[in-house]
């Protein structure tokens, strides 16, 4: 039977996978079901003077009316054409009860309206792309990252506070520019969220000045632990941004405060275009180990 995959708006009922699925039903009346992964919120920023639309997946189980609360995923570029469906599926995956590798979770999909803008800190000038191999007129708007996290802070974390039912735990994945974003917001306002999953991040950017920056940044302290995992494709590929997330990882290696515990995975047989997904699932192993 070919399985219809939905994506609701933000009034619709949430159902999980395997509730939307009466397979015997179905069998019995030769109907086909539909699967529901999750809802689509919309979110008017102030802050960005834009429309943003938001994905979001509630664990098996959830209900508005119980006591139990969740951590939170927050995924950038997490719109339903880009990352959101296959990082809710290995989230749902690992909170099976016969994996149960970490407590189930809501997944928070960011979809891009304009990553390069977003994702990207304010530079003086763009001489520095053209050693990556981009061209300038690629980039007709960058550097909002600034507007980018306070909508992420003052907006978007109280919204999803507010509506659904969550705990203190917050992480984070980016991976590209959005691994830039994930660097930036670790070094400058750490405390937005508990654990940062930062894979192949664009730390040229700005010709690496956010490397350079950050021992100084890191003195500032941590009120409490931040776990980082680093995840890095074939440096065959790309050496610079091999070079970039390995110098990431010895610094914050570094950390006076030695509150930020530090992950680090080389994963050459994926290149910057597939590594996402198994830097993911790596990622998710090697922050929650299972319990032997």
């Amino acid at each position: 039977m070919k399985l219809i995959l939905s994506v609701f708006v933000s009034s619709c009922l949430v159902l999980c996978a395997c509730k939307s699925i009466k397979q015997e039903h179905a069998a019995s009346t030769g109907k086909s079901n539909v699967l529901v992964l999750g809802v689509t919120d919309t979110l008017h920023s102030v802050i960005l003077n834009e429309t943003r639309r938001i994905n979001v997946y509630l664990p098996e189980g959830y209900s508005p009316d119980s006591a139990e609360k969740y951590p939170v995923i927050y995924l950038l570029d997490g719109g339903a054409d880009e990352d959101f469906i296959h990082i809710a599926g290995i989230v749902r995956f690992n909170t099976q009860p016969w994996i149960d590798r970490f407590p189930k979770s809501i997944v928070v999909g960011i979809e891009n309206a304009n990553r390069k803008r977003d994702f990207t800190f304010a530079v003086p000038n763009l001489d520095f792309v053209d050693r990556i191999g981009f061209k300038q007129s690629q980039f007709p708007a960058y550097g909002g990252s600034a507007n980018f996290i306070s909508f992420l802070e003052k907006e978007l974390q109280p919204f999803i506070e507010k509506k659904y039912r969550t705990n203190q735990s917050k992480t984070i994945i980016g991976e590209s520019f959005g691994g830039l974003l994930a660097t930036e917001i670790l070094l400058k306002h750490r405390n937005l969220f508990n654990t940062y999953i930062i894979i192949t991040p664009s730390l040229w950017w700005g010709a690496e000045s956010l490397l350079a920056e950050a021992p100084a940044l890191l003195k500032e302290k941590s009120k409490e632990d931040i776990r980082v995992f680093i995840g890095a494709c074939s440096k065959d590929e790309d050496k610079i941004m091999y070079d970039d997330a390995v110098a990431l990882s010895q610094v914050l290696k570094q950390e006076v405060n030695k509150k930020i515990i530090v992950l680090y995975d080389y994963i050459p047989d994926e290149t910057h275009a597939t590594v996402l997904h198994q830097a993911v699932y790596n990622a998710f192993k090697l922050l929650y180990p299972i319990k032997q």
